[in-house]
């Protein structure tokens, strides 16, 4: 029944005139939470987001759909919850499962559009799977792109604390970082940018969805040394460990999962200062994840496309640096859920922030509502024009705590962090 439903989807897309249509930048970071200058950080500096944001609509309180790269990745691009595509681990069953599914960028195949992306939008294993299609989603797209740079080929090089000392190929859990004086676009990321602002230019006259999915900051953290001389050492403060402990006390335990038992399961055998080291590395990645946005942004107006250009900026999930003695993500408190949610729509509400709860799951709506796509009902977000154009309307649902959020369940998000 789940593929008749989903068939029924694909006929009832609609399309308009292509002279009429806009184009989609969509822009991923990976494991991003809101320490941002652009979110009111006062150490993080995100000149290239706060360009952005002059040039559309911060959304305060946007919220992921489960705190882990694989559901929550898979439920923006279907725009169904992580319990209706039963994808609720790192897994690649997507087309499996579901095998009529449309997802965002067919739906714009489907209806005129070049629909690309370099990098990661589905789930990879970082940084093992860089340069491959990790769990990528052919149907998506009419071209893919995997750079591939040094901080996956020179993995070597990097330093891993704790649990990241182990000879692993994949240092995705891992508190590990690189600072090499460097290009760039001798990393993954950069790579990725430069291929975007390349497809930018060859497809500026047709309708073009392409999508720049970043591996920064998930660790481990590397970035050019340029980006870690941004946040000197001496000024990278953790959460004190007593102050910490205290916080978790009536925390019930489903809150905390695998951490509960070996608290600080992240600190069990590191050091204050290589925490810090590492909590630099992080503010410094997402620094080089601002600069990639730059370059993109600075390659729509070269080509006298922006204004005919929506931009959407937004992370996988949120992230811990120590708060409560924690590390990672898969919490059930803010911390692990919000998101940085940024988009640009021509004839939108500049400069604007919205306080209104809303979930990345309202994406895929959003933009076939932009574009003039008509949709079925079968999409479980809403589109957030009304707050584009207005960021204090009402919208018609609140941001729900939902069973796709797996164990984090309506425990609640707990909202201190």
């Amino acid at each position: 029944m789940k593929g008749l439903v989903i068939i029924f989807h694909l006929v009832a897309l609609g399309t308009l005139a292509s002279s009429e249509k806009l184009n989609v930048l969509f822009i991923c970071a990976d494991d991003m939470n809101v320490d941002l200058g652009v979110y009111g950080h006062p150490q993080v500096k995100t000149p290239h987001l706060d360009r952005l944001a002059q040039r559309g609509v911060v959304f305060e309180r946007a919220y992921c759909q489960q705190s882990l790269c694989g559901p929550s990745r898979t439920s923006v691009m279907t725009g169904l919850r992580p319990d209706e595509t039963e994808i609720l681990t790192n897994s690649n069953k997507m087309r499996e499962i579901n095998p009529d599914v449309i997802t965002l960028g067919q739906a714009f195949r489907l209806n005129g559009y070049f629909s690309a992306r370099a990098g990661k939008i589905y789930h990879y294993g970082n940084p093992s799977m860089i340069g491959t299609d990790g769990h990528d989603d052919p149907q998506t797209w009419d071209k893919k792109y995997n750079p591939i740079g040094m901080d996956r080929t020179q993995q070597e090089y990097i330093t891993r604390y704790g649990r990241g000392r182990q000879k692993d190929n994949n240092l995705g859990i891992s508190m590990a970082w690189w600072d090499p004086v460097s290009k760039d676009t001798d990393h993954t990321d950069g790579k990725v940018a430069s291929k975007i602002i390349e497809l930018i230019g060859q497809k500026k006259d047709e309708p073009f969805f392409l999508a720049a999915g970043f591996f920064n900051p998930h660790c481990p953290y590397v970035a050019p040394k340029k980006y870690f001389d941004l946040y000197p050492l001496d000024q990278i403060t953790m959460q004190d460990v007593g102050e910490a402990k205290r916080d978790l006390e009536d925390v019930p335990p489903i809150a905390l999962g695998r951490d509960l038992a070996n608290w600080p399961y992240y600190f069990a055998d590191i050091t204050m200062y290589q925490a810090r080291k590492c909590k630099q590395a992080y503010f410094a990645t997402q620094s080089f994840v601002d600069a990639q946005v730059g370059r993109l942004m600075d390659a729509l107006e070269k080509n006298n496309i922006f204004d005919k250009t929506i931009i959407v900026f937004w992370s996988d999930h949120g992230y811990f640096l120590g708060e409560k003695g924690l590390w990672y993500k898969r919490k059930a408190f803010e911390r692990s859920t919000r998101v940085p949610l940024i988009i640009s729509a021509p004839g939108m509400a500049k400069g604007e922030r919205s306080n209104k709860p809303v979930e990345l799951l309202d994406l895929y709506p959003t933009l076939m509502d932009l574009c003039g796509i008509s949709v079925s009902s079968r999409l479980q977000g809403k589109s957030l024009r009304p707050l584009l154009s207005d960021p204090n309307a009402e919208k018609l649902d609140e941001a729900s705590c939902h069973p796709g959020m797996v164990w984090q369940r309506c425990l609640g998000v707990f909202p201190a962090y």
